[in-house]
């Protein structure tokens, strides 16, 4: 190999080298590359999953405010139901001694 072919072959592998090196170049930007709409979809999606976040406490904290309001409810309605057992065999009684004492005094 003369002189003038080696420079060549140099010449040759080092532009491959090149065209290497600039293709991979290429390819790491284009996948690592986030554009400016790309950047402002993410915030958006960010900002959404933060409402959405937030009207799901919402929600629970106004379940667990309802869910406490109808248990009271159903507290107040099962003593009134109690009382109002008690007040119905109190008055059956009451009517009972009655009848005994008016068909005792006929």
């Amino acid at each position: 190999m003369n002189r003038t072919e080696f420079i060549i072959v140099t010449a040759i592998i080092l532009f491959v080298a090149f065209c290497l090196g600039y293709f991979a170049n290429w390819l790491v930007h284009r996948f690592i590359r986030v554009s400016g709409a790309d950047v402002d979809e993410v915030e958006r999606m960010a900002q959404e999953l933060h409402e959405a976040e937030e009207t799901r406490d919402q929600a629970i904290t106004y379940l667990q405010q309802r869910e406490a309001d109808l248990t009271n409810q159903l507290s107040q309605t099962e003593a009134e139901l109690a009382a109002t057992m008690d007040g119905l065999r109190d008055a059956r009684r009451e009517a009972e001694e009655l009848r005994n004492a008016l068909s005792g005094a006929s």
